[in-house]
């Protein structure tokens, strides 16, 4: 469910898709752990999340874009954070070890990143009011995010969404493109880069002949692994 040939990238890691499903299988439990109470807090009570509709129509519609607004906005430092030299080798370097990601990279992460990243979406539960079906639509909504943005289909060019272009931008050159959703956080703290669509086109002259990333990985992506 992606194009193939971005495994012809010299960047892709030897086994990457293989270590991308390892990485994200062994780290899921640990989230899991860290998120339970929290959840468990939500759906007991003591957040805002609401049955029906108190509110009417209209204000649960404002729900769903009040979330990806602050969400994105919390996710941005989140992860601005995440790549402060004292963290990032500690805690985000794990899923940045996938330069050329696939979709398979879009959960693999350590798993305190994971969680970090996701505490957002609980803070707003506990901030605002919303309805706990269309809570539990957006979480949904997110995760399949996720792996969008990780899948390599470029699908759209307008520079407003934050798209797998410039997510594939943030793995490539790491300070830039921080955002979740839209680049609009980007552009005011002034971290957006526009995507080099030519630069990351998997058909481009070059990778075509190629053969899949294996045991021809360069020295310097094997060292790499090797360090993992």
């Amino acid at each position: 469910f992606f194009d193939k040939a971005y495994l012809s990238d010299p960047k892709i890691l030897p086994n990457q898709v293989r270590r991308e499903i390892t990485t994200t299988l062994s780290s899921i439990p640990f989230m899991t752990l860290l998120t339970a109470p929290v959840f468990l807090m939500e759906v007991r009570g003591y957040s805002k999340l609401t049955d029906g509709m108190p509110n009417g129509l209209g204000f649960e519609i404002f729900t769903i874009f009040s979330f990806l607004m602050f969400t994105d906005m919390c996710i941005y430092w989140i992860h601005r954070f995440l790549h402060h030299p004292v963290v990032y080798p500690h805690i985000h370097k794990t899923h940045h070890l996938w330069k050329v990601p696939t979709p398979w990279a879009s959960h693999a992460f350590h798993p305190l990143d994971g969680f970090l990243q996701s505490t957002p979406y609980h803070i707003y539960a506990f901030l605002f009011p919303m309805n706990k079906f269309a809570y539990l639509v957006m979480f949904v909504f997110v995760n399949m995010w996720t792996i969008s943005i990780h899948d390599g289909f470029f699908l759209s060019f307008d520079g407003v969404i934050n798209s797998s272009a410039h997510h594939a931008e943030h793995h490539r050159l790491f300070n830039y493109n921080y955002g979740q959703y839209l680049t609009l956080w980007d552009r005011l703290f002034g971290t957006h880069r526009y995507p080099d669509y030519p630069a990351l086109d998997p058909h481009r002259d070059g990778l075509k002949s190629k053969p899949a990333a294996g045991p021809a990985a360069s020295v310097d992506d094997k060292a790499k692994v090797k360090a993992a």
